[in-house]
C-alpha cells in the first residue's frame, strides 16, 4: 500500500481530493470546539475561566509531539531508502511543527501566569517541549542552509531521528520528576480524568487539529512536486536548445 502511493503522480492524484477534505474537516471540528469550549462548556471549579485556553493549548501540544513523531518517521524512511516523497513530507513537517509547538508554548504561558503566578518557569514538561521547538528550528535550519540537497536531506533526517528520544521524555516528564504540570489526565490508564461535558470539544479540537496538519502538510508537499515538475521541464527544454545549437555551431566555420 505504502509503495504504491509513494509513486508521485498516484500520490498527487490522491491528494488533490484529500486536501479539501482535510481542510473542511479541520474548519468543521476546530471551530465548533472553540464555540463550545469559550461559551458552552461550564466554567472549572478550581481555574474557573482560565481553563479555557486548554481548547488552544493541550490539542497543540498533542499534535506539535505528533507532528515531531511524523517527521523522525519521515525522516527514516528518506535516511534508509532514500525516497523522495518522503523527504518532501519530512521538510513540510518542519515548519508546521514549529509554529504547533510556539502555539503551545505561547498559551501555556498565558496560562501558566494566573496559575503558577509566572509565565514561565523551567519545568521538566515546559523545558523538554521548548526543547522540540529548538530540534523543529535546527532540522529547518539544516534544510535551508546546506545547499548540496542530498547531504542537506541526510544530515536532516539524522537530527530528527536523533531528536525523536525527546518524545518520551516530553509525555513521562511529568510522572519521572517533580512537575507542576498536573499528571495526564487525557490518555491514562483507567480512562481520561476529565470531566465529562469538557472532553468532547477537546477531542474536537485535537482532531481538527490534526485534520489541518494533514491539509498543510499536503498542500506544501503539492506545491514542493509543482516547482520540481517545473525545474525539470525548464531544464528538458534547455538541453534541447544546447543540442540544436551545438550542430550549427560545429557546422559554422566562423565558429
Amino acid at each position: 500500500m505504502l509503495s504504491y502511493f509513494a509513486n508521485p503522480v498516484r500520490f498527487q492524484n490522491l491528494s488533490k481530493w484529500m486536501v479539501p477534505i482535510l481542510g473542511l474537516a479541520a474548519l468543521g471540528l476546530i471551530l465548533p470546539a472553540w464555540i463550545m469550549g469559550l461559551f458552552v462548556v461550564p466554567v472549572d471549579y478550581q481555574q474557573g475561566e482560565a481553563f479555557r485556553i486548554i481548547y488552544v493549548h493541550v490539542p497543540a501540544v498533542i499534535v506539535s509531539s505528533a507532528v515531531y513523531g511524523f517527521l523522525a518517521a519521515a525522516s527514516f524512511v528518506s535516511f534508509v531508502w532514500r525516497h523522495s516523497l518522503a523527504d518532501s513530507a519530512a521538510r513540510a513537517a518542519a515548519p508546521i511543527g514549529a509554529a504547533f509547538t510556539f502555539l503551545g508554548l505561547l498559551t501555556g504561558a498565558l496560562w501558566g501566569k494566573p496559575m503558577w503566578g509566572a509565565y514561565w518557569v523551567w519545568d521538566a514538561r515546559l523545558t523538554s517541549t521548548l526543547v522540540m521547538f529548538f530540534l523543529f528550528i535546527g532540522y529547518i535550519t539544516i534544510r535551508n542552509t546546506i545547499r548540496d540537497e542530498n547531504a542537506s536531506a541526510r544530515i536532516g533526517a539524522i537530527a530528527a531521528m536523533a531528536g525523536a528520544v525527546n518524545l518520551p521524555i516530553i509525555k513521562f516528564s511529568v510522572d519521572w520528576w517533580s512537575s507542576l504540570h498536573q499528571p495526564a489526565s487525557l490518555m491514562r490508564a483507567g480512562g481520561s480524568g476529565i470531566d465529562g461535558s469538557m472532553l468532547p470539544p477537546l477531542l474536537m479540537a485535537i482532531t481538527g487539529y490534526l485534520c489541518l496538519f494533514g491539509w498543510l502538510v499536503l498542500l506544501s508537499m503539492l506545491s514542493e512536486l509543482d516547482e520540481r515538475r517545473a525545474r525539470a521541464l525548464i531544464q528538458r527544454k534547455s538541453g534541447r536548445k544546447a543540442s540544436t545549437a551545438s550542430p550549427q555551431m560545429e557546422g559554422n566555420p566562423d565558429a
